[in-house]
């Protein structure tokens, strides 16, 4: 082969090969599970003055336990938006559907029961028609977006009167019901509104402070003991598994029943997609041109080492002066 030739070949052969690994040529086969972006989470949380019962793990406030399961759910579901919306007497939207997650954490860090004082009764659906209009309008933004609601609370019926049914026909896929507490109950701590500020983590009585108890009419430690038969209802209401939470359990399983609705298979399956999975082959066309490359740059330093010596000559010197005069 003509010396010439050589590093013609060489050069082509290095933009073949750039051109191929540009192209990201793969093999398919496999599939790959990514969580969708496209599921539309809202948290209904029981934040009654019975929520700081210490009677979750080794004398908690039940409050403890649904921090510690809203972050559990957030880091299952990445990239889902959230919202959260809490009761007492009263319902409120405290986060609109957002993905911001930083938002949830904060929200849900400074979450505490409503003021002693205020507190009046109330009834676990109480978040029921907030809910409903909630949904709705996100079933009118994105009809196409599933949507999972996950009531995190303990079930007891404050208000003297039987709950009101918490039916959201079609609007509701999937999610779950989360009881917290114990039969035998616990004692709970005051929360005047006022102990609060300044505290680190925001949020209100915990485990271990010297705050009062609340007292029954006889003058006794009240005791809040959970219903699971007033969760049950409302998860069967819901078309959702009802889950008793303590402390320690994991939050996977919930998530595995949680998506047991009617999630159209045309959107998502289980909050999950699959995606084609495939073997990537850009880095064969890759490396191959890496190494045509070098062997060019090590060619262009080997002519131009030759060629200074060839210039630096005294006697070359002399004939290119020489050139000059005539």
């Amino acid at each position: 082969m003509h010396p010439g030739v050589r590093p013609w070949l060489r050069r082509t052969a290095l933009v073949l090969l750039l051109a191929g690994a540009a192209v990201r040529p793969g093999l398919p086969g496999g599939e790959a599970q990514a969580v969708t972006t496209d599921l539309n989470v809202f948290l209904v949380v029981d934040t009654t003055t019975s929520m700081v019962a210490e009677d979750y793990g080794d004398g908690l406030p039940r409050m403890e336990g649904v921090r510690r399961d809203i972050a559990a759910i957030a880091g299952e579901l990445p990239g889902a938006r959230f919202s959260v919306i809490t009761f007492d007497t009263k319902a409120h939207v405290r986060m609109p559907l957002t993905t911001d997650t930083l938002a949830l954490d904060t929200i849900t860090s400074v979450l505490e029961p409503q003021v002693t004082a205020y507190a009046k009764g109330s009834s676990i659906t109480a978040a029921r028609q907030v809910l409903s209009e909630r949904l709705e309008a996100a079933r009118e933004s994105h009809p196409e977006r599933p949507r999972l609601v996950f009531y995190l609370g303990d079930g007891e019926q404050t208000t003297g009167q039987e709950p009101g049914p918490m039916d959201l026909d079609g609007l509701v896929a999937g999610g779950a019901v989360l009881g917290y507490g114990t039969a035998a109950g616990g004692k709970m701590r005051e929360n005047t509104g006022r102990e609060n500020i300044g505290r680190e983590d925001g949020g209100g009585p915990t485990a271990g402070d010297d705050r009062p108890y609340v007292k029954d009419s006889t003058g006794e430690d009240a005791v809040s003991s959970m219903d699971e038969a007033g969760l049950e209802r409302i998860a069967g209401q819901l078309g959702v598994p009802y889950v008793h939470r303590s402390a320690g359990d994991p939050v996977a399983p919930v998530m595995r029943d949680a998506r047991a609705g009617d999630i159209d298979a045309g959107s998502v399956a289980d909050g999950m997609r699959e995606l084609g999975a495939r073997t990537e082959l850009y880095g064969l066309p890759a490396a191959g041109a890496f190494v045509l490359g070098l062997a060019e740059l090590v060619q262009l330093v080997r002519q131009s080492a030759e060629l200074r010596p060839a210039t630096a000559h005294p006697a070359n010197r002399r004939r290119v002066t020489k050139a000059v005069v005539r």
